[in-house]
C-alpha cells in the first residue's frame, strides 16, 4: 500500500476530528514552549552553579627557607596527588601585586612596617571534583594524633584552604543541581503524560472507527499508519507554533536584555538553533509514539 494513500486516511482523520486534533497540537505546543524556556534556564544555573564550584580552591604555602629541590619535590607531590586538575605557582611578587591591586596601599603600609614582602610563595591548587577537596588536604598535611595538620613535605609551611566558605559554596550548588534535576525530570514527565493523554482522548473518539477496521479484516499497522502519520503532522505543528513564539520571545525579549543580565547569556546555554532541533524532534517523537501506543487497546477486538 502506497504511502500516499495513509497520507490521504491522516488528512481525512484531522478533518473529520479537528477539535481533539487541535487540542492535541495546542497541548504539544504548550509543552514545547515550557520545554524551550525551561532548558536555558536549567543549563544556564548548572553553569553558574560550576563556576561557583571552580572556585574552590587549596591554597599551599611554600616555606621561606626551602630550596629548588624541596619546591621541586612539592610540585611533583602536589601533581601526582589524586583529585589535582590542575597547579599554578604564585610568587610573593605576584601576591603582593594582586593584594595591591584589591586593597591599595594596605599593603604597602604593611610591607614598609615589615621591612618586606610579607606574602609567601604559594601554590594554587584547583580540583577536579570540588566536593572532594579535603583529600588533597588530608595528603598533603594529614592531621595528627591531636588533630592538628603536620605538613607532609619540608617545603610545606601550610596547606589552607577557606573550609566553611568551600563549605557553603558545595552545599548550594549542590542542592541547586538537585532541585533543578528534579524539576527537570518532573516536567519532562508531566509533559510526555500531558500529550499521551490528549492523544488517547482525541483516538478515543474514533475508537468505533478503529473497531469496525480490525473486525473486516484490516492489519494493525495497516489501522495503525494513518494515526502515526496525525501524530507527526500534529506534532510538528504545535512545535512549529512552539518555535516561532520563542522567537519573537528572544528577539523581542532576550536579545535586548542580553547584556543586562548575565543569565541570559550563559556560556553553558543550549546553541538556539540545537535548542529548536531538538524541541521539534521531541515534539514529532511523542505526538507520533503516543498515537502509535495508544491504539494498542482499541486494536484488541
Amino acid at each position: 500500500m502506497r504511502f500516499g494513500f495513509f497520507l490521504k486516511e491522516a488528512i481525512r482523520g484531522l478533518s473529520r476530528n479537528s477539535a481533539p486534533a487541535l487540542a492535541a497540537l495546542l497541548t504539544v505546543m504548550l509543552t514545547a514552549l515550557v520545554l524551550g524556556v525551561f532548558i536555558p534556564i536549567v543549563q544556564a544555573t548548572t553553569g553558574t552553579a560550576n563556576e561557583v564550584r571552580d572556585r574552590v580552591v587549596v591554597n599551599v604555602y611554600v616555606e621561606d627557607g626551602s630550596t629548588e629541590a624541596e619546591r621541586a619535590e612539592l610540585r611533583a607531590a602536589i601533581t601526582r596527588t589524586n583529585n589535582v586538575k590542575s597547579v599554578d605557582f604564585i610568587s610573593k611578587d605576584e601576591g603582593l601585586a594582586t593584594a595591591r591591586e584589591k586593597n591599595p596601599g594596605a599593603f604597602d603600609e604593611g610591607a614598609e612596617l615589615l621591612g618586606k614582602n610579607p606574602l609567601p610563595d604559594t601554590f594554587r591548587v584547583v580540583p577536579e571534583d570540588p566536593g572532594k577537596v579535603s583529600g588533597i588536604i588530608d595528603r598533603l598535611a594529614p592531621k595528627d594524633a591531636d588533630g592538628v595538620r603536620v605538613p607532609s613535605l619540608a617545603a610545606i609551611d601550610e596547606v589552607r584552604n577557606k573550609e566553611e566558605d568551600t563549605a557553603k559554596i558545595l552545599s548550594a550548588t549542590s542542592l541547586v543541581k538537585i532541585l533543578t534535576a528534579g524539576l527537570a525530570a518532573l516536567l519532562i514527565f508531566a509533559s510526555v503524560a500531558l500529550v499521551a493523554n490528549t492523544t488517547r482522548l482525541s483516538i478515543f473518539a474514533r475508537r468505533r472507527e478503529v473497531e469496525v477496521m480490525k473486525l473486516v479484516g484490516a492489519t494493525n499497522w495497516f489501522i495503525r499508519w494513518p494515526f502515526v502519520i496525525e501524530g507527526v503532522f500534529v506534532g510538528f505543528m504545535g512545535g512549529v507554533l512552539a518555535v516561532l513564539l520563542l522567537t519573537i520571545a528572544k528577539e523581542t525579549f532576550v536579545d535586548p536584555l542580553e547584556d543586562r543580565f548575565a543569565l541570559l547569556a550563559a556560556p553553558e546555554t543550549i546553541d538556539f538553533g540545537l535548542l529548536i532541533a531538538v524541541l521539534l524532534l521531541a515534539c514529532v517523537a511523542v505526538s507520533s509514539a503516543g498515537s502509535a501506543l495508544t491504539l494498542r487497546r482499541f486494536l484488541r477486538v
